[in-house]
């Protein structure tokens, strides 16, 4: 399952693409003006959920997108009916999961997938998380359990890791609670969640894009006693 910047998905089995040539293959046509986004892999009776940049969500069936083959450009997953709005992420989810939203500035809002009802694809969908001028857009999103933990990187390289289960479920349209507190000027860029550690591992690890760092740089797993999780400072509904 592919999502673009713009709001459009497409399914190609992946038979689809069992020969690949050295030089690649195309995998999805993108329109002039849009770009790929989120690529899942799903076995085609699955939820995904496709959030936005200016807070808006939509929970639908996978089997209302229609498998397609690779040279095709797809169909409407959401509509973006706000100006300047862009998806920032498409994830598969299970009806009693969690999802998990962190803005710019530094908020985070941990909600049960069924608060999103199911829509047709293709429609302007529900709130995410109330977006304001205190807690920013979307940043990131990802489908989330107790047991997980992730990974915050800033825009001026400052790393966090945070337990899932230390977030406290809130409603659709919250607008969270701080996460990580940010210097004047910063911002959070990426969110990861961390691998569960191999036997005999300390803890779990994972790599992230380092935003503007040369030769597509990335940053390794994390330092001990880098980035240590902090009480949430500020709840807001």
């Amino acid at each position: 399952m592919f999502a673009t910047k713009q709001g459009l998905v497409k399914k190609t089995a992946l038979s689809a693409y069992s020969n690949v040539r050295s030089g690649g293959i195309i995998a999805i046509n993108i329109e002039k003006g849009d770009e790929l986004l989120s690529v899942r892999v799903t076995d085609g009776t699955r939820q995904i959920f496709i959030g936005t940049h200016l807070g808006q969500g939509i929970r639908f069936a996978e089997k209302d997108v229609r498998s397609t083959g690779r040279d095709t450009t797809g169909v409407w997953g959401i509509d973006l009916k706000k100006e300047g709005d862009y998806v920032v992420e498409m994830e598969v989810v299970e009806e009693h999961g969690h999802l998990l939203t962190v803005t710019e500035k530094g908020y985070g809002k941990r909600s049960e997938a069924s608060e999103y009802r199911f829509q047709a694809r293709g429609g302007s969908g529900v709130i995410n998380i109330r977006v304001t001028e205190k807690n920013g857009p979307v940043a990131g999103i990802k489908s989330v359990t107790d047991a997980d933990q992730l990974l915050l990187i800033t825009q001026s390289g400052m790393l966090i890791r945070i337990k899932v289960r230390d977030i406290r479920e809130t409603g659709r349209a919250a607008q969270g609670v701080k996460l990580i507190n940010l210097e004047e000027g910063d911002s959070v860029v990426a969110v990861a969640k961390l691998a569960e550690p191999e036997d005999g591992d300390e803890e779990p690890q994972a790599t992230l894009p380092v935003p503007d760092a040369p030769d597509g740089g990335t940053q390794g797993p994390r330092p001990k006693g880098a980035g240590e999780s902090t009480p949430f400072l500020e709840d807001e509904e």
